[in-house]
């Protein structure tokens, strides 16, 4: 009886049918709740990402202002923190390399160029994105990125 016993025991080593079918269920389950949430952070990654190169941006304009005192003008750009200005207010103590570290202008999330105005509507000057569009307005995904929006 005893060695009945031990052969039963021993051909008892895998998973049960039903027990296979309730972890199908719940791994069912938990795809349902977590994918649709994981479908909509790219979006938000690239928002984020914008927020950063915006910050980045309005750092080395800063920079840009206490060796200048000024701004760079609309006219001049963004452009004007990787190469010295020929046009407008010349700036007399411009850095020598730039004010980017890696001496080019960052593209936004989407591939677009920011928008830059100074004297801005909003502050000494204004930084956008135009998100996913690349136009003016929009909502979610679309949304404009604002330097005065920013916290």
């Amino acid at each position: 009886m005893e060695k009945k016993r031990r052969t039963n025991q021993s051909n008892q080593k895998g998973f049960t049918l039903i027990e296979l079918m309730v972890v199908i269920v719940i791994l069912g389950i938990l795809a349902g709740l977590i994918i649709p949430r994981i479908m909509g952070r790219p979006e938000e990654a690239k928002q984020l990402k914008a927020k950063m190169q915006i910050e980045s941006l309005e750092t080395a304009l800063k920079l840009y202002k206490l060796d200048n005192g000024l701004y760079p003008e609309t006219e001049q750009g963004i452009e004007a923190l990787i190469e010295q200005p020929e046009s407008g207010t010349i700036p007399k103590k411009w850095k020598k390399g730039g004010y980017l570290e890696k001496g080019k202008l960052p593209k936004d999330p989407w591939g677009n160029d920011f928008v830059y105005l100074s004297p801005g509507v909003h502050g000494d000057y204004d930084l956008i994105s135009y998100g996913a569009d690349g136009v003016p307005g929009g909502e979610d995904k679309n949304k404009d990125i604002n330097s005065w929006e920013i916290e």
